[in-house]
């Protein structure tokens, strides 16, 4: 997948992805609908992060939850 282009595909794979990785339990709270490719930036910017990191502590989780809150339209 090519994530260097902006696509609503490509949002949604990443919500995906960053919701699988943190074991959300409310995914309900983050479907990839509410989310659009004009913040697509930030949104890759928050999914490279996650994929790097193996281990998140529970603030460092709810700060990414957050911030994913301030994205969503």
């Amino acid at each position: 997948m090519d994530l260097t282009k902006p696509s609503k595909e490509n949002v949604s794979y990443m919500i995906e992805q960053i919701k699988e990785k943190l074991r959300m339990v409310n995914v309900d709270a983050m479907k990839s609908e509410h989310f659009t490719d004009e913040h697509y930036e930030d949104i890759l910017y928050l999914y490279e992060m996650v994929m790097k990191r193996n281990t998140f502590s529970p603030s460092e989780m709810q700060a990414i939850v957050s911030e994913l809150g301030t994205l969503r339209k």
